[in-house]
């Protein structure tokens, strides 16, 4: 299903074109009674009554694709410079800035619904999905009705809506948002990318919490340098609420970033460290790792004058802090500890986010993660590497996609060289690129490591299996949840969860039937 969901947009042009900001001029047939269907940037998603708002895009500009929108049945086109020709009974309307028209159309096409929902945002690099499916998870255990906006994925009470996108276009995340509220959610909890950020998705949107998570190198492709990447993450926070919070990874160097300018009133600090200083006393959140396991760990919480046990069913020190700042928003909400707590316990496993998948005896472990960046890869390795057990081994396959930052290629290489026993290379989504080549510059970093090197993933994941001593993880790297691998342009499917359960199923059928020989 497309970004748009199902939901249903009805209004006059009047009424849009009284709250679109940036108005310039307006010509031609732009009577205030027609009405409007919906709102879109894509031509192709124009049908008759609709609104196109011709954006500016880095792969095409959509001015070139006005007469199209107009053939499809558009009544309103939207755009920063009139075309040439202006066709007779459409309305014409000249704004400064499309992206920004595009938002406010969409949310008052779709009745403002993002105004009846409290609407909590999380940040940052890694940890997003997890940290916000916890929210969302814990909101709906207290009694508040919360919808999920993410990776992948829109999820409104038992319904699952798939999405392109982590933030959809405004047209589509205001379409999600009214259907959210004719659910009955009072609550929509979603991850805003940086990308959303600076091309304005989110534009017009208020939170009534901002979550950050870390920030590590990643899309430079698109920000260029750590410094514009940390500004587009900020964007975030000043579009909390009067009464909003902003809820901080403490311990990330760029968490006195993000929080600059906020009242101190309305921060909290969360922390493994214990370097909270950025937020009163009564404000700060504390976790103290007690036990780990690849099954998950156990942390000894505190906050304010308070403490209590929160179980994580996820390993790593990262996974811990991604439930102490879901913890965090619970309880800056007002919810009661234990019952925040509880809810979090209960949370599903976010497929994909450290998903372990067990050979049939469970003396082998596989674990599939979504780790695609430097900082996640070292994270996960590092995370597994402290739960292997004694004499066993830590392996790897991964690789990294195509059409993407090419610096951090190599970065992986040389972190999965030093903390891995084993390793294979292999092809992630190489997109438009050559998949030998992209292999050429992982090993670049590798400083001459023994590795195999297997550009077929699904053979790769097979031969790692085969490996697996009794006690050994196996790290299956880089494609999480995702369901396909893209390759010259086109995406085929491939599942690294149903890859890594079919091969231990056959090694383990082919164990048994040597050994019965």
């Amino acid at each position: 299903m497309s970004d748009t969901g199902n939901g249903s947009a009805c209004a006059k042009l009047g009424e849009l074109i009284d709250g679109l900001g940036g108005l310039v001029d307006r010509r031609g047939a732009c009577a205030s009674d027609r009405p409007v269907s919906g709102v879109s940037s894509d031509s192709r998603q124009i049908g008759p009554g609709s609104i196109f708002v011709a954006v500016r895009g880095f792969i095409t500009d959509g001015h070139l694709h006005i007469d199209s929108a107009i053939e499809a049945g558009a009544v309103a086109i939207v755009c920063e410079a009139y075309p040439a020709e202006l066709r007779d009974g459409v309305c014409y309307l000249r704004v400064t800035e499309s992206r920004k028209a595009l938002a406010e159309l969409s949310k008052n096409c779709y009745g403002n619904a993002s105004d009846q929902l409290m609407l909590i945002g999380v940040t940052g690099t890694n940890g997003k999905t997890t940290t916000a499916r916890l929210i969302s998870s814990m909101l709906n255990a207290a009694g508040i009705p919360a919808g999920y906006i993410g990776t992948g994925l829109c999820r409104i009470g038992n319904r699952d809506i798939e999405l392109e996108r982590t933030t959809p276009e405004p047209n589509g995340l205001h379409a999600l948002f009214r259907q959210m509220v004719d659910a009955g959610c009072c609550a929509a909890v979603m991850e805003v990318s940086s990308h959303a950020l600076v091309l304005d998705r989110v534009h017009g949107l208020r939170f009534r919490s901002a979550v950050f998570t870390n920030l590590t190198p990643e899309h430079l492709d698109f920000h260029e340098t750590m410094e514009e990447y940390a500004a587009a993450k900020r964007l975030l926070f000043s579009r909390l609420t009067d009464d909003g919070f902003a809820v901080l990874n403490a311990d990330d160097p760029q968490a006195g970033f993000m929080a600059a300018g906020l009242p101190n009133d309305y921060l909290y600090c969360c922390s493994l460290s214990g370097n909270s200083s950025l937020c009163d006393s009564d404000h700060r959140f504390r976790a103290f790792i007690s036990a780990s396991t690849v099954e998950g760990s156990t942390a000894e919480v505190t906050f304010g004058a308070q403490s209590a046990t929160m179980q994580v069913p996820l390993p790593g020190e990262y996974n811990v802090m991604n439930m102490l700042e879901a913890f965090a928003v619970g309880i800056s909400l007002g919810l009661d500890p234990a019952k925040a707590l509880a809810g979090l316990a209960e949370s599903e496993a976010v497929p994909g986010r450290m998903e372990r998948i067990w050979s049939a005896d469970r003396s082998r472990c596989g674990v599939v993660d979504y780790a695609h960046t430097p900082d996640a890869l070292q994270k996960a390795l590092e995370t597994l590497r402290a739960v292997t057990p004694s004499g066993s081994k830590l392996s790897v396959v991964f690789g990294c996609g195509g059409n993407r930052d090419r610096k951090k290629r190599p970065e992986m290489g040389r972190i999965a060289a030093e903390l891995a026993d084993r390793v294979i290379l292999t092809s992630d989504n190489p997109r438009d690129e050559n998949p030998e080549l992209i292999l050429d510059e992982v090993e670049a970093g590798m400083a001459g490591r023994v590795h195999l090197r297997i550009s077929d993933r699904a053979e790769a994941i097979r031969r790692a299996v085969e490996g697996l001593g009794t006690g050994d993880i196996l790290l299956v790297a880089g494609k999480g949840h995702e369901e396909y691998q893209e390759v010259a342009g086109r995406k085929h499917h491939f599942s690294d969860r149903e890859t890594l359960a079919a091969c231990f199923a056959e090694v383990h059928f082919e164990r048994e039937v040597k050994e019965q020989s």
